[in-house]
């Protein structure tokens, strides 16, 4: 009785949250998902953003921008297989 508790929990929070997957997430889904969230946690976390800044020589607003550009395609474009 356990799992299937668990299993719908866990359906439930794939549904509400993105980035948790779901049984059809690739590797490709899940390393974007990874890349955006922590470029919307760099963004998101001033004192992050300034120690970027500081180590790229660039200034606050550069970097913000940078990421925020990044989260675009922050890992390229999905590879295309035969299957």
């Amino acid at each position: 009785m356990a799992t299937g508790t668990t299993n719908s929990q866990l359906e439930h929070l794939q549904s509400k949250y993105i980035g948790t997957g779901h049984a059809d997430t690739n590797k490709f889904e899940w390393v974007v998902n990874q890349h955006r969230d922590s470029y919307a946690s760099y963004v998101g976390h001033h004192n992050l953003v300034s120690y970027f800044a500081v180590a790229e020589n660039e200034s606050v607003a550069r970097m913000k921008f940078n990421f925020v550009e990044k989260m675009i395609q922050p890992c390229g474009l999905p590879i295309v297989r035969d299957d």
